[in-house]
């Protein structure tokens, strides 16, 4: 069901970076998931967890948060942060976004947070309240209904 864009509030900084917040505790839970995993596949290998290479365990490090949030993207448009500060990321006809757009989000945020974090800071002074992923990726987020 499309958001009429027009209509939508759009979300200042403290609320985006409040869903990121509660994101980080989910993601750093995967990652202590495939952390003991990797751990206990090397034990049973006879192997100590802190020996060979680590290419497997640093490659799922990076691939869970683009994974979690490609995932809840594109399937809902919300991750469980977002849900819980009533947010949600659609494209600029307001309707749901694909996995290309995902993707594309996910790479230019890492780019807003590689600038020292003015990527998002930029929210303060676009007159959409877009940050720079969001203007990258042509995509929004705006605010929902509580009933929503």
């Amino acid at each position: 069901m499309p958001v009429p864009l027009e209509q939508a509030s759009r979300p200042g900084l403290l609320r985006r970076l409040a869903a990121i917040f509660y994101d980080a505790w989910l993601i750093l839970a995967l990652w202590l998931v495939g952390a003991a995993v990797d751990a206990a596949i090397r034990s049973a290998l006879g192997g100590h967890p802190g020996e060979g290479t680590h290419w497997l365990l640093q490659l799922y490090l990076l691939a869970a948060p683009v994974a979690f949030y490609c995932g809840f993207w594109t399937h809902g448009g919300q991750t469980l942060g977002m849900r819980a500060w009533r947010l949600r990321v659609v494209g600029p006809d307001g309707a749901p976004i694909g996995l290309r757009q995902a993707l594309l989000r996910c790479l230019a945020a890492v780019l807003s947070w590689l600038a020292l974090g003015l990527g998002f800071l930029w929210v303060l002074f676009d007159r959409d309240r877009a940050a720079w992923h969001d203007r990258l990726s042509d995509t929004w987020l705006v605010m929902t209904r509580k009933d929503a």
